[in-house]
C-alpha cells in the first residue's frame, strides 16, 4: 500500500487518524458536490484534532491518505469500479482504480493500524432479505475486522431490525450516541430502542480499549443521529424511500446498484433536500470521529 507522509507520521508517533471511504465520493453524490463534502469532512477531523486518511485503490494499489489531487479525480472520473472485500484481489491484480466501500476500507484501515473509520451509513440487510439474501458484505466485515465505524446508523432505504438481528448474530457491539433510538440516517427516530447508550467520546474510546485489550476481535459500530436541526421530515423522507424502492423493482436494478440507484433516486425525489441531509450527518460523524480517536490516542 501507500501512505501519505502525514498519515505515516501520525500513525508512528500514536496521534489520531481517522479513515474515510471513496465510495461516498465517487458512487454517493454528483461532481463536484462529491470533492466538496470530502474535502470539508477531512478539514472538519483536522479542525477536531485529527489526521484524516481518505482511502482509495489507484492502478491497483490501496492508497491511505489520498491528495486533494487524487479526491478530485476521483470525484470526476467515469467508471470507477466499486470495491468490496471481494473485488480487492481482482482491482489489485488488474492494476483498476477502485473506490472502497465500508468493507473494503475497514479492510484497508486494519492493514494500516486505522482503529477509526467514519461514514454516513452502514450497509445491512436490505428490504426481503429473508427472501432474496441481499445482505451487504459490511456486516461481515463488521463481525471479522478489528475497526471501528462511526456512522448515522445504517443506511435508512434499509431492513433496521433485521440489521441489528444480524450484527447482534455476529457479536458486533453497536453503541448509540447520546440517544436511546437508534440513528435513522435522515432523521433522529427509528423507534429502536438501544440498550447500550454512551454519552462522550472518552466512553466510546474505553469500550474500544477495553474490546481491543481483551482480544475480542472485530468491529464495532456506532450510531450518531443526524442533529436535529438537519433532519428531515419522517413522512416526506419515508415517502420518497419507499417510492425509489419501487422504481427498482420495476427497473431490475440489483446487487451492487441498487444503493448508489435509490440514493440517486431519493435526492431527486426530495429536491436535494436528502443531499444536504447526508452531508450534514457524515461532519457531525467526522466531528465524532476525530474526538473519539483522540481520545483513544490519549488513554492508549
Amino acid at each position: 500500500m501507500r501512505m501519505s507522509k502525514e498519515v505515516e507520521l501520525a500513525l508512528k508517533k500514536g496521534e489520531p487518524v481517522v479513515a474515510l471511504e471513496s465510495t461516498i465520493i465517487s458512487h454517493g453524490m454528483p461532481y463536484p458536490k462529491n470533492v466538496e463534502t470530502a474535502m470539508l469532512v477531512e478539514k472538519t477531523i483536522r479542525d477536531n484534532g485529527a489526521v484524516p486518511a481518505t482511502i482509495g485503490i489507484i492502478d491497483g494499489e490501496p492508497v491511505i491518505g489520498m491528495s486533494p489531487e487524487e479526491i478530485e479525480e476521483f470525484g470526476k472520473r467515469k467508471g470507477i469500479r466499486k470495491v468490496s472485500r471481494r473485488d480487492l484481489p481482482i482491482v489489485f491484480a488488474n492494476k483498476e482504480w477502485g473506490a472502497t466501500t465500508v468493507a473494503a476500507t475497514m479492510i484497508c484501515a486494519n492493514m494500516a493500524g486505522i482503529e477509526i473509520f467514519v461514514t454516513g451509513g452502514v450497509g445491512g440487510a436490505h428490504r426481503g432479505a429473508q427472501n432474496t439474501f441481499d445482505i451487504s458484505a459490511d456486516l461481515e466485515e463488521l463481525g471479522k475486522t478489528n475497526v471501528t465505524v462511526i456512522s448515522a446508523g445504517v443506511k435508512a432505504i434499509l431492513d433496521l431490525n433485521l440489521t441489528l438481528e444480524i450484527l447482534e448474530t455476529k457479536g458486533v457491539p453497536v453503541l448509540s450516541y447520546q440517544s436511546d433510538e437508534f440513528a435513522d440516517f435522515y432523521t433522529r427516530h427509528s423507534g429502536i430502542k438501544m440498550e447500550n447508550v454512551v454519552n462522550s467520546p472518552l466512553e466510546i474510546a474505553k469500550i474500544i480499549k477495553a474490546k481491543r485489550e481483551n482480544k475480542l476481535d472485530g468491529g464495532m459500530l456506532v450510531a450518531n443521529p443526524i442533529p436535529e436541526e438537519f433532519a428531515m421530515d419522517d413522512k416526506v423522507i419515508n415517502t420518497a424511500i419507499e417510492k425509489a424502492l419501487k422504481m427498482a423493482d420495476e427497473q431490475g436494478v440489483k446487487g451492487k446498484d441498487v444503493t448508489p440507484f435509490l440514493l440517486k433516486t431519493i435526492v431527486e425525489l426530495t429536491g436535494g433536500d436528502s443531499l444536504e441531509s447526508n452531508i450534514k450527518l457524515v461532519l457531525n460523524n467526522a466531528k465524532l470521529g476525530a474526538k473519539v480517536a483522540r481520545e483513544l490516542s490519549e488513554i492508549k
